[in-house]
């Protein structure tokens, strides 16, 4: 029988050593995500995306303890899923959400240009971003065609789930059906708006 390398360099302990260390490392990596995801949406909730219920904390710790409940409802659900259709479905959203990313910014700089307010502007004219996002992108592209029929299925239904989510919200806040934070909202476009021009940032 085959034994593991911790065990041949360092004997028994070490190989207890290896594994409890293996555990508390993974441990920590879900509870980094965990805290992330909560975090994030925690955030949405504070800006108006989301209802406010999202923001709320406990009052001992001030942790997001119903982002955190959405977020561990999450991540039990997708623990019915192999790993592997895990990270290729993973690997396919982000891919396909960096693509947005790339056209949206090109589309951006195409349409308004300078007049565009925003915090920062990378000094480069239209073809040299083009040719800037191509690169990645054809590597991103690369992994979208790759993907199996149901990663892509998966992925699929995930973003229809992400649209169909922004819509009801929409019709959730103008129906006023559900209360959002719109405080911070506004004063985040208010600021916004005052920024100075993009001109005048690097």
């Amino acid at each position: 029988m085959d034994r593991p390398s911790p065990f041949i360099i360092g004997g028994r302990w070490l190989k207890y050593w290896t594994e409890a260390g293996a555990v508390l490392s993974s441990v920590g990596l879900f509870e980094a995500q965990l805290s992330s995801g909560a975090f994030q949406l925690l955030g949405m909730a504070e800006l108006g995306l989301l209802p406010s219920v999202f923001a709320r904390r406990a009052p001992g710790s001030a942790t997001p303890w119903v982002a955190i409940v959405a977020s561990s409802a999450i991540s039990l659900a997708v623990c019915f899923l192999g790993f592997d259709d895990v990270v290729a479905t993973a690997n396919l959203l982000y891919s396909l959400g960096s693509l947005l990313e790339f056209a949206a910014f090109l589309w951006l700089r195409a349409r308004q240009g300078a007049a565009l307010k925003r915090p920062y502007r990378v000094p480069l004219p239209l073809p040299a971003l083009a040719t800037m996002c191509l690169v990645p992108s054809a590597f991103l592209a690369y992994v979208c065609a790759v993907a199996g029929w149901r990663v892509s299925a998966v992925a699929a239904a995930l973003t229809a789930l992400g649209v169909g989510w922004h819509g009801a919200m929409r019709v959730c806040r103008s129906k006023k059906w559900l209360r959002f934070n719109t405080a911070l909202a506004a004063d985040h476009h208010l600021q916004l708006q005052d920024a100075p021009p993009a001109a005048d940032r690097v």
